[in-house]
């Protein structure tokens, strides 16, 4: 009975440890990054190795220059497109890639093929869909931990940058906003509330477009019996752009009377000092 016993524990301890999980920190763990460049949105999925104190581009680097590298660690790293877009000045059409690298010295390689499986060296015998050269940069300073990120973003393009140790490749990106907005707006301005002329008034001014159109366009939205005083606000901007001074004092004034009903005081505070400078504007054209 006691052996019987002793059997049945050491074979619960066994099932037990079978099951059993032990935790510990990835050498190079898994990160993703999401964002929108204009009306498109970009996701990176890669992983990050570490430098510690290993040399790491170069002849004995951790990354060989002029061989092919997965561009990350443990997997191929995967970029996802909302929209067809230009990498690297490249048409590239919406969808995923896996990105294949060729590190050099002053330059590298960047080569994006269709994304079919995790698997990085599947990809060396396919063609890419596309493939380009970026210049390779010095940084001042060390980073320790490969890092992409999203950066220099404007309304119409990025860049995607790859940092590791000393090295900086910045790989530019181009997103199609104009044709897209512009066909939303004579869309929308078929039968446009005044919500709809108030984003394409704002569009317009923010793009530096057609200030005239736009303040036709702001002053349809404004037209009604109680509009909002950040339309009233973008109204007055439009006019102080177009220099007609007083009737851009007078559309602040109202933001800012709509604005202290409303309890809002930034926009009491913007539509003031805005009032100062367009009054001081026209002082000094006298």
């Amino acid at each position: 009975m006691k052996k019987l016993f002793s059997l049945t524990l050491l074979t619960a301890l066994a099932a037990t440890l079978s099951h059993a999980q032990i935790k510990t920190p990835q050498p190079s763990p898994g990160s993703e990054l999401k964002q929108t460049v204009g009306l498109t949105d970009i996701s990176i999925v890669y992983s990050r190795p570490s430098a510690k104190d290993r040399a790491v581009f170069g002849k004995d680097g951790v990354v060989m220059y002029d061989q092919p590298w997965r561009t990350g660690a443990n997997s191929a790293t995967k970029l996802t497109f909302s929209d067809d877009l230009k990498v690297g000045g490249q048409e590239v059409k919406k969808g995923s890639y896996a990105v294949i690298t060729v590190p050099g010295a002053t330059d590298w390689k960047v080569s994006l093929y269709t994304y079919e499986s995790s698997n990085w060296s599947s990809y060396l015998e396919k063609t890419a869909a596309v493939s380009f050269s970026v210049p390779a940069a010095k940084l001042g300073h060390k980073v320790e931990t490969f890092t992409i990120d999203v950066n220099n973003i404007r309304n119409t393009s990025a860049t995607i940058d790859l940092v590791w140790e000393m090295t900086k490749v910045s790989i530019p990106v181009e997103v199609e906003v104009d044709k897209r907005v512009t066909a939303d707006i004579d869309k929308v301005l078929a039968g446009p509330t005044a919500g709809d002329y108030y984003a394409a008034a704002s569009y317009y001014h923010d793009a530096g477009k057609d200030l005239n159109k736009a303040l036709e366009w702001i002053q349809k939205a404004t037209a009604g019996d109680s509009p909002a005083f950040w339309q009233v606000r973008r109204e007055a901007l439009i006019l102080g752009d177009l220099g007609r001074y007083d009737d851009a004092v007078k559309a602040a004034e109202k933001s800012k009377m709509l604005a202290e009903k409303a309890g809002n005081d930034e926009y009491v505070r913007m539509n003031n000092k805005s009032i100062e400078e367009w009054k001081a504007k026209k002082a000094g054209k006298k």
